[in-house]
């Protein structure tokens, strides 16, 4: 059967062709405006986290900033990643079940099958720039014309997408107050053993002035004293972060890599020193046995002082981490009750299901004609 024998087929039963598909056409029409399920979607926009590149492990906890920053290497899309991995969590999911208790709304078991059901309903997107945009279909229950829920529909699927950001900022609160802690902990027990040494080079210091008097050492070496207390602060904190950040970044991380690049610079400008620089020699040339021995212990007792110092302003700072709920993710728009819905696309669907009903009823007729044509190709040959 050639294309021309098939046209003149669709063309010779054209009438009951359109005549079934208009049909269908109407009755299609009808259902998805009277009683298919209409879709409701109100998109919410959030901003990706802030980085900042001047703060690195410690440094970003204690302003406030999440940790995505850390583990994803500051790249907005990254952070954005992140964030959206847990936005599609279970966590998060379940969250937005209890409460606006979806359990009866999506007639499940319990909250983790609701929260499965959910999860499908879910769009994320994240653009260029980073930003992050969800949305979740909530959908009317059959004949929605007839049952006048629609605007609870649209509401509801406002309050969802907002609910999921809501979801988002408690997760993230969550764990920056944990990680927080376990800094604290860190920090406080280094500030125990830092005070104990203090304690003990204060010690020393005031039992070598009560019995050798006092004794004054040149400005030259009080400065280089004064520079090496500082520099072991500087090593202190940067050892801090490196252990607080080892435990959450893998080893070729490059912002790993490069502090302790930078800890062993320290650490070596601290040993040169220790073993005397130009400065520090110079310094000890026109100092007496006394003077040698007092300098040592005033080195240690700022050293330790320094460093506690350090470690009391890090200490509270992490408290108020760990106790503070601030908002940590920044909303650019609200998602606000749609105006239209998002299906079905009535015309649309119409339109496909129209064609959809043409071909298929041409299918019918071309088929039907085939066989005749067949059975009567048999009989002549017979």
């Amino acid at each position: 059967m050639t294309y021309h024998d098939i046209l003149n087929i669709i063309i010779f039963n054209r009438g009951k062709i359109l005549k079934v598909t208009i049909l269908s056409t109407i009755i299609l029409f009808f259902v998805l405006l009277f009683v298919y399920p209409v879709t409701y979607k109100a998109t919410v926009s959030v901003l990706p986290p802030e980085n900042n590149t001047q703060l690195g492990g410690l440094g970003s906890l204690l302003s406030g900033q999440d940790f995505s920053s850390i583990l994803m290497g500051g790249l907005p899309n990254a952070n954005s990643q992140l964030y959206m991995e847990i936005l599609k969590s279970r966590t998060a999911a379940v969250y937005v079940v209890k409460k606006y208790n979806l359990v009866s709304y999506y007639n499940s078991d319990n909250i983790y099958e609701a929260a499965k059901k959910l999860d499908k309903n879910l769009e994320i997107d994240i653009t260029k720039e980073g930003i992050i945009e969800l949305s979740v279909d909530v959908n009317t229950p059959w004949f929605p014309v007839f049952t006048g829920m629609r605007d609870s529909i649209k509401n509801l699927s406002a309050d969802l997408s907002n609910c999921f950001v809501e979801a988002l900022d408690k997760i993230n609160n969550e764990k920056l107050s944990s990680k927080a802690g376990r800094a604290r902990k860190y920090i406080e027990t280094q500030l125990v053993q830092t005070k104990a040494d203090l304690d003990s080079a204060e010690n020393k210091l005031m039992i070598f002035q009560e019995k050798n008097k006092a004794v004054a050492l040149p400005e030259q070496l009080s400065a280089a004293i004064d520079a090496a207390a500082k520099l072991k602060s500087e090593i202190v904190k940067t050892e801090m972060e490196l252990n607080l950040m080892q435990t959450n970044l893998r080893e070729d991380n490059k912002t790993l890599i490069a502090l302790k690049d930078k800890l062993q610079q320290l650490k070596d400008q601290y040993n040169k020193m220790e073993m005397g620089n130009q400065d520090y020699l110079l310094a000890f040339k026109d100092v007496p046995e006394l003077g040698k021995q007092l300098a040592e212990l005033l080195r240690q007792v700022k050293i330790q002082n320094e460093v506690y110092l350090l470690l009391q302003q890090q200490y509270y700072k992490e408290k108020i981490q760990e106790n503070k709920d601030l908002p940590t993710v920044q909303i650019l728009d609200k998602a606000i009750p749609p105006l239209k819905a998002a299906g079905p696309r009535t015309i649309f669907s119409t339109a496909v299901g129209g064609i959809f009903v043409f071909l298929l009823m041409s299918f019918i007729f071309v088929a039907g004609e085939r066989k005749t044509y067949s059975y009567k190709k048999e009989g002549k040959e017979k």
